[in-house]
C-alpha cells in the first residue's frame, strides 16, 4: 500500500473532509452559529441580504446569507425566504400572457389587411376606450374601429356603408335603453348584415367602474345639463372649456387597464360586435 499514492494538493483538497452545507430557508427563532466569529444567536429578522442574529444577552449582529452558518452542529447554506407573489406580480404575469380584453396572447403573426367589415362607435372617447381594451384583439382579426359623431342619421350611415355578405357593420350606441331616442333610431335598421347594440349609460365615461377613480358611484347629472361637464363639476374638476373636458377624459382613461375596469354590459356589447363582424368573414373563407 502506497501511503503517498494520492496528491494531497490536488484540486478540491480543501473540501475533501468537509460536510456539504445543506440549503436551509431562514425562519424566525432559528438558532445559528457563525463559525468564524463564534457568535451564536437566534434569527430575529432579515433584510437587504443580511440576517440578524440575537444572542442570549440581547446583543445583535448581522451576517450575509450563504454557507456561513452552523445549525445543530452541521453546516448549512442559509437562504432568504421564498418570495411570495404579490397581487401586482400576478397582474404583471397576467398582462404578459393576456391582452387587456382577457384574451390569451398568441404567437406573433404578420400584419393583416383590414377586413371589409367595420365596427362604428358613437364618439371619439368610445373609440379610444375600445382601442385601449380590445385593440390587440381587433388588430389580430383585422377589424377597424371608426367613430361616429352621433347616430341621428344611422339609417343613412348604413346605406352609405353598403353592408352585405363578407362586409358586415357593427355599431356601438350610448344610452341604448327602451323608449329612448337611440332605441327608436336603432329599431329602424333592419339589415341582416348590420348589428347595432350598446350600453345603458348616458356616456361611455360611466361605463368605467367608479371604483377606479375612488368613487362609490358616478354622480347623478340633472337632465338638461351637459353630461360630461356635469360629471366634471360634480367631481370638482375644471369644466369650463372643451380642453378641460378632454383632460378629464384622459384622467379617466388612464385608470383603465383591462376589461376588469369596465361595466359587464359594455364588455358583452363589444364582444358581441367583434364576433358578429368576424363570423361573416370566417364563413366566407370556409
Amino acid at each position: 500500500m502506497d501511503r503517498y499514492a494520492d496528491d494531497v494538493l490536488a484540486k478540491g483538497w480543501q473540501q475533501a473532509r468537509r460536510r456539504p452545507a445543506v440549503p436551509t430557508p431562514v425562519t424566525r427563532d432559528l438558532v445559528l452559529e457563525d463559525p468564524t466569529s463564534g457568535f451564536v444567536g437566534a434569527v430575529v429578522g432579515w433584510e437587504n441580504g443580511l440576517v440578524v442574529l440575537e444572542d442570549r444577552r440581547g446583543k445583535r449582529r448581522s451576517f450575509p446569507f450563504g454557507p456561513n452558518f452552523w445549525l445543530d452542529g452541521s453546516p448549512i447554506d442559509l437562504k432568504p425566504p421564498a418570495r411570495v407573489a404579490t397581487a401586482r406580480d400576478r397582474a404583471q404575469e397576467y398582462a404578459r400572457t393576456h391582452t387587456a380584453s382577457g384574451s390569451r396572447v398568441g404567437p406573433v403573426a404578420p400584419a393583416k389587411v383590414a377586413l371589409p367589415s367595420r365596427i362604428y362607435v358613437e364618439g371619439r372617447h368610445d373609440a379610444e376606450l375600445v382601442e385601449k381594451v380590445w385593440g390587440a384583439d381587433l388588430r389580430h382579426v383585422g377589424v377597424v374601429v371608426e367613430y361616429l359623431g352621433g347616430i341621428d342619421d344611422l339609417p343613412g350611415i348604413v346605406r352609405e356603408f353598403a353592408p352585405g355578405p363578407g362586409r358586415r357593420l357593427g355599431v356601438l350606441v350610448d344610452h341604448l335603453v327602451p323608449g329612448s331616442k337611440e332605441s327608436r333610431i336603432v329599431a329602424s335598421v333592419t339589415d341582416d348584415h348590420v348589428l347595432v347594440t350598446g350600453h345603458d349609460f348616458v356616456d361611455i365615461w360611466t361605463a368605467v367602474r367608479p371604483g377606479r377613480l375612488g368613487l362609490a358611484a358616478w354622480p347623478q347629472i340633472p337632465q338638461g345639463t351637459d353630461y360630461k361637464s356635469g360629471i366634471c363639476a360634480a367631481l370638482g374638476w375644471p369644466h369650463a372649456t372643451q380642453a378641460d373636458v378632454a383632460t378629464a377624459w384622459k384622467q379617466i382613461l388612464r385608470r383603465v387597464e383591462s376589461w376588469r375596469d369596465l361595466d359587464p354590459g359594455l364588455l358583452r356589447s363589444v364582444e358581441r360586435l367583434i364576433d358578429f363582424v368576424t363570423e361573416d368573414h370566417l364563413e366566407t373563407d370556409s
